[in-house]
Formats: structure tokens, sequence, C-alpha cells
């Protein structure tokens, strides 16, 4: 519960900047690009320090690093509510971002070394659940505290809870069973190396690159393009799709946790709900907001099946035994956050030169391209593992 909680918190510094980035845009005169860029640092914090947060975890153990990145973490967001121009934002979010790579992996991995497999399925969609949940109070919740107290008020909520967070957490967070930690060199590198090796893990990030970006636009940029688009909806009106979606995920985690685990080949899960979601995106400018409904429910659920499968398969490699989990899962967001980084500019500079018709088809169409390189994933469960062309299980 203390995980579940402090990953709620953490989600809420994801998304209740999004919530506010028209409040943002005026407040500090910027135009849409540099929102984009304001979003992109946070990904680009959160991608170059996926890998050192991993190494990390394998050298000191995944509760000394946990609690390191809430302290991290939620210094950066309270400091981001002070920011007199969107460079100093950009760089406080940068900052923001390294303290949730320190986060992600090494949480998740210490989540896993409670439950034994066969059983993993439920308790990381769950996790991934407080993700969802603390995202979807982000966005709904940051919007709120934006319109009535100003938008430094919606960064600096999140910042302050998550440094109540990391007290509580050090209190309360119990170390992990028979905790692996490697002090030479060579026992982490040795340790790293089987990881970073993987064909599987590399190809398994590769391939959900486009879901991952995907499923971050829509959630970060559909409230500016509501108040751009539907200047006659309200900022918590344009809020609550993306809030209804996120809300959404926290049932289709643990779901598809449970779906997902028991399938010889989990693969499967990602493509059923992954491609279909992606392409839906294609629909967003073009529908009225009672369909639109509609469409962001399916999002949300497709959504949390995808982020469930995702970090349930590596669970199941044998590369990834003890604290190398850790490390395979901080590479999986590295690959995914920095691609997802360039993406969200990249839909911003797309919006701005050919107008948020043509973001959309290219975030939904982008979304499903990668897909087929699940090709080069092993496809596993608890009866064993199906090896991709030319590599073996």
């Amino acid at each position: 519960m203390t995980l579940f909680l402090a990953r709620a918190v953490y989600a809420f510094n994801w998304y209740n900047v999004g919530a506010v980035l028209p409040l943002i845009g005026a407040g500090l005169h910027v135009t849409t690009v540099e929102l984009g860029l304001v979003l992109g640092a946070f990904l680009v914090g959160a991608a170059i320090f996926q890998l050192p947060a991993g190494l990390a975890a394998v050298r000191w153990g995944s509760r000394t690093v946990c609690l390191l990145a809430l302290v991290v973490m939620g210094t950066f967001s309270l400091a981001s509510a002070f920011s007199p121009d969107w460079y100093v934002l950009a760089a406080f979010r940068f900052g923001a971002g390294a303290g949730a790579a320190l986060f992600f992996a090494p949480a998740l991995g210490l989540v896993t070394t409670y439950y034994p497999v066969g059983t993993r399925g439920p308790i990381i969609g769950l996790y991934n659940a407080g993700f969802s949940f603390g995202a979807a109070i982000g966005i709904i919740g940051g919007a709120v505290i934006g319109v009535t107290f100003g938008w430094p008020a919606a960064l600096a909520v999140g910042g302050i809870g998550l440094l109540l967070g990391a007290a509580a957490a050090s209190w309360i967070l119990p170390p992990a069973p028979s905790p692996i930690v490697r002090d030479s060199v060579g026992d982490r590198w040795s340790a790293a190396k089987r990881v970073l090796r993987s064909r599987s893990i590399w190809a398994l990030a590769l391939a959900l690159t486009g879901a991952w970006a995907a499923y971050y636009i829509v959630a970060q940029f559909f409230v500016e393009f509501a108040s751009d688009v539907h200047p006659g909806w309200s900022l918590a009106l344009a809020a609550t799709l993306p809030t209804v979606m996120i809300v959404v995920e926290i049932v289709g985690g643990p779901v598809g946790g449970l779906f997902s685990e028991r399938r010889r080949d989990m693969r499967y899960a990602l493509v059923l709900f992954g491609v279909p979601s992606t392409l839906a995106l294609l629909l967003v400018p073009f529908l009225p907001i009672t369909e639109l409904l509609a469409v962001f429910v399916f999002l949300g659920f497709a959504a949390g099946v995808v982020y469930a499968d995702l970090y349930l398969i590596p669970t199941y490699y044998p590369e990834t035994a003890g604290e190398g989990l850790s490390l395979a899962l901080a590479l999986i967001n590295c690959v995914q956050i920095f691609a997802g980084s360039a993406l969200a500019i990249a839909f911003g500079v797309v919006a701005v030169d050919w107008g948020w018709t043509a973001a959309w088809i290219f975030a939904g169409l982008l979304g499903a391209a990668t897909f087929p390189l699940l090709v080069w994933v092993r496809g596993t469960s608890g009866a064993g593992a199906l090896p991709p062309p030319g590599e073996s299980g």
C-alpha cells in the first residue's frame, strides 16, 4: 500500500503540468511548441536517468534508490512552482524527470520481490493502477487547483506530496526479502550485461515505443487541443476526458495482468489491445464530446492492459533474476521515454505547422507502427517461453 500511494503521488507530478498547460502558456507567455519543450524536458530527464537508476538498484538495492528518488522528484517539482519563465520551468521539470527515473524501475522491482511467479500479473496491474489513480487526480485536480489558485499552486502541491511520501516511506517500507546488493564492479557488470544483451528486452522496448508515446500525448496534450479547438469547453470539462481514460486504466491494469499471465504467449494481449487503441487516436479531431468519451474509455482500458503486460513479461526472463529486473525495466523505460520526449515535441510542431488534425493522425499512425517488432520478443508465461527468430529461450 505504501508503494501504491507513492506511485500515485509520483503520477500526480507527471500529469498536473498537462492539466494547466493553457494557464502556464498564458502566465509565462509561451507558445504550444515551447510548452511541448517543457513536457519533453521532463521526459528527457526521465529517460537519461533510467539506466543509472537500474544500475544503482543493482549496487545499493531498490529500497534505497526509491527513497532517494522521491526526495529528488519532490524537490524539483516544488521548485517548478517558482519558475519565472519557461526556460527555468523546463530545467526544473528535467530534474523532476530524473527523480521519476530513479523511482520507477526500482519500485516495481521491489514490488515483484514479494510475489512468486504465477501471481505477479494482478499485482503489477494493481501497482500500475496506482499510477492511473494519481494521474487522474493530477489532471482533474491540477486543473481545479490551477483555475482556483493559479498554476504554481498545482505544481507545488505535487512536490510537497512527494516529500511527505518520502518521509512516510522511509519509516513504513520494509526491506526486500533477501536483497541482492553487489559491491564489486565485476559483480555489478556481470548482473547488468545479461540484461543489456537481451534481444527480447530491447525488442519489447522498441515495439511499445509508439504506444507509449501515443498514450502520453493524448493525456498531456488533449486539454491544450480542446482549449484551442473547442473554446466553449471549460478547462475542467476538457480535463475530464483524459481523466476518464486514466481512471479506466485502474481497471484495465489488474484485468490485463491476470489475462496475460494465463496466456502461453503474453504478446497476444499487446497486439489485441495495443494496436486498436493507438489507431483510435485518429478519431480524436473528428468526434463530438459524447462519442469521444467512449473512445477515451477504450483507450484507458487498453492502456492498462498494455502497461501491465509490458512490465509483466520481463519478470519471467532468466536474465532479470534478482535486482536485474530493475535494470531491465529501466532499459525499457529509457528507450520509450527518449522516443516519447522527441515525439511529444514533434506532436507540438505538427500541431502548429499543419494543425491539430494532422497532429492526431501523426500520433495514431506512429503509435501502431512499432508493434511488428514484437516478433523479436520472447512471448513467455509460467509455462515457458516462445523464442523469437534467431534467439533460443
